[in-house]
């Protein structure tokens, strides 16, 4: 355990007086923005007022080679920093040069590169899930060290992550502390803890504190410091990004103060905090510092003197950034995706003399291959690591071959394999990870729609989240409700992602690369039947494997088989537009109507080839649209209806739809499996209806 250091004497009075500009700085923008309720409360924000001291403590010890993760009530780290008044009231006002958004996101909120500044990476707002990608940063930071591509003894960069006492109940924290500790990271969790999380008490919320709490985490270096006085605040941050600058180690500083403002701007204190907010003022950190300088000889005039210094200097700042411009609304849609290098297919397909390999393998020798290229690059999940390789062994011997600090086995912590790569991405690792099953993605979402998705939009392009999260996906063979799900619907509601799903081995190979090498989040559904080619009507999926450059863009639809331009001429065929297994069961099923079926497949579900899929029902006139996810208000009935509305004059016939059955679960009895799924049989019963039509 590490004590609080309390010794005036040790902070120098040039700091102090800084500090004490700086709360002040914090104070005066409070009081603004109070005053002037109208016009800073039409957007929702806090302030720091109460937390100035542990704040400018924490921001003073931060280098331009570290990181941080702060939450929204951090405005003070942001000015210890040296971010401007203006700048922070730019983004409280949502204008259009707010150096974080461009007027996207809220107060607080920040994410910035800029020399001479520590990274701060976009976070959302949901409490303590920025835990998980700042924790990634201090993997991704560690990772780069072992590889000597990362120089310790120079830059040792530290990564702070900034919590409320609230958020630490999240269960997410905990996967991020378990993950900090069991890999020896270089974090400091700062925890401010001000007994109230909104309405409710700590009392309320906890059987204990985060500094009780993190004594459960074997490794976890703590400490506790006054967060209210910043002398004690100043020389226990010192003490810890020291202990983790040295010893490349997690340290957890939990930090009590009051909160004297309001929770936020809608939520107003004098509505719920009755006495407690005269309780709360006594420990109020600009009183305590003013004791403290008076101490060390600094004169009633002097103070006085600066706080009048602030208070026109904000008023400044407040009247420039009211004048400043709102963005341009035709900017709305800008920075969804940073735009990928990979634009056009490249390498050798089918090399001559090439080997047919399945689809398991073809994905092993790319990750093979990317890891042999890209030292920056690593590879994680549930079982991946040692021996085994992966349950379905797509990454054997991996392991051996590039180290455990490269691919390695992860505690059962979906959320923390998703959220990591969002630090990882911001530190330059490139992570390819993986869930165990499409039923286990669900602990991971909350980190793949809060942190990836919405990363480049709200932070103006500038943190893009290099992520490829590969998931076994599909059903056969009696998997049972939890092997076997299909979960592509869900994931193309979330904004901001890409979505993969191959359906053969060489499209396997390129995609793969271009995922990799894509800086947006990628997720690769790899349906687990296509795998080895052994269930029947997927011998097709084995193909003969590209060469080591080959590499095929997102986005690209491809037209596997062909309607024969007689049965064309005779107005007797139609197109399925498909993707994963649907492949095989249409390429089965359409032998029994030789000519007559064209099929489209999709391979890459968002960026979606809508053209393709266009020129493709147009020359038909009849499409099915087929899928392996229950139908009902599936992406398969999405695209069915925007088909309807593009090509609705060149139909001949309604478009089809044709998935499984509207269950909440793919039953373990093979035969009852069999009834759900669509499967050769049925997709030729709607082949003959619709060319029947």
């Amino acid at each position: 355990m590490l004590n609080e250091v309390a010794s005036a004497e040790k902070v120098a009075v040039s700091v102090m007086l800084k500090a004490y500009k700086l709360m002040l700085t914090a104070k005066t923008m409070a009081d603004t923005y109070e005053e002037n309720k109208t016009v800073c409360s039409k957007y929702v924000h806090s302030t720091s007022r109460g937390h100035e001291a542990i704040q400018l403590a924490t921001a003073f010890q931060l280098k331009p080679y570290d990181f941080a993760s702060l939450y929204y009530r951090d405005e003070s780290v942001l000015l210890g920093m040296g971010l401007t008044p203006y700048e922070l009231m730019l983004q409280l006002m949502a204008k259009a040069d707010d150096p974080f958004s461009g007027g996207r996101t809220y107060y607080g909120h920040p994410s910035l590169r800029r020399e001479g500044f520590p990274v701060i990476p976009h976070q959302s707002s949901a409490t303590g899930m920025q835990a998980i990608p700042a924790t990634g940063m201090a993997h991704a930071i560690s990772y780069l060290e072992s590889q000597h591509l990362r120089n310790s003894e120079e830059t040792p960069s530290v990564v702070l992550c900034s919590l409320g006492d609230g958020s630490v109940t999240e269960g997410e924290v905990a996967e991020a502390f378990q993950m900090a500790v069991l890999k020896n990271l270089p974090i400091v969790y700062l925890v401010q803890d001000n007994d109230w999380g909104i309405s409710a008490t700590g009392k309320e919320m906890r059987a204990m504190d985060a500094y009780e709490y993190a004594a459960g985490f074997k490794g976890m270096q703590r400490m506790r410091v006054n967060g209210s006085d910043f002398i004690s605040s100043y020389e226990g941050m010192a003490l810890a990004f020291q202990y983790v600058r040295e010893e490349r180690k997690p340290i957890l500083v939990h930090a009590k103060c009051p909160l004297l403002g309001h929770h936020t701007s809608g939520v107003r204190r004098e509505w719920y905090r009755g006495d407690n907010l005269a309780e709360h003022a006594l420990t109020d950190p600009i009183p305590q510092l003013e004791k403290h300088l008076l101490a060390a000889d600094i004169s009633q005039n002097q103070l006085e003197e600066i706080a009048a210094e602030v208070k026109a200097y904000v008023q400044q700042q407040y009247e420039k950034a009211l004048a400043a411009p709102n963005p341009d609304p035709s900017t709305f849609d800008q920075h969804e995706f940073a735009p990928t290098p990979v634009t056009e297919e490249k390498g050798n397909r089918t090399p001559a003399g090439g080997e047919k390999t399945i689809m398991v393998d073809a994905a092993l020798h790319a990750v093979d291959d990317i890891l042999k290229t890209y030292p920056e690059a690593l590879f994680y999940g549930q079982d991946v690591g040692g021996e085994l390789g992966g349950v379905f062994r797509e990454a054997a011997l991996l392991a051996k071959k590039y180290g455990d600090e490269r691919v390695f086995n992860t505690p059962i912590q979906e959320a923390y394999i998703v959220g990591s790569t969002a630090g990882m991405s911001a530190v330059g690792a490139k992570a390819i990870v993986e869930i165990q099953f499409a039923d286990y993605i669900w602990p991971g979402i909350n980190q793949l729609v809060e942190e990836l998705s919405k990363s480049c939009y709200l932070s103006m392009g500038k943190f893009p989240i290099q992520s490829l999260i590969r998931v076994p996906i599909g059903a056969y063979g009696g998997g049972g409700p939890y092997h076997s799900g299909s979960v592509e619907s869900t994931l193309l509601n979330i904004r901001g992602i890409k979505v993969v799903y191959p359906s053969n081995a060489a499209d396997m190979k390129g995609l793969m690369k271009a995922a990799f090498l894509d800086p947006n989040p990628v997720v690769m559904l790899e349906h687990k039947g296509l795998y080895w080619s052994k269930v029947a009507g997927t011998e097709d999926a084995k193909t003969i494997e590209p060469d080591t450059d080959y590499i095929l863009p997102l986005g690209k639809a491809n037209v596997v088989q062909h309607a024969s331009e007689e049965q064309l001429r005779l107005g007797n065929t139609l197109t399925v537009i498909t993707y994963g297994m649907g492949v095989y069961w249409a390429k089965t099923a359409s032998k029994q109507f030789e000519g007559s079926v064209e099929i489209v497949d999709l391979r890459t579900l968002n960026p979606l080839d809508f053209e393709t899929v266009v020129n493709s029902v147009k020359k038909h006139g009849k499409v099915l649209v087929l899928t392996e996810e229950p139908l009902m208000n599936s992406f398969a009935e999405s695209l069915a209806g925007r088909i309807s509305k593009e090509c609705f004059q060149q139909l001949d016939a309604p478009v089809f739809t044709l998935g499984a059955a509207n269950l909440p679960a793919i039953a373990l009895n093979v035969e009852l499996e069999k009834m759900m799924l669509p499967n050769p049989d049925k997709v030729a019963a709607a082949f003959d209806e619709l060319l029947n039509y």
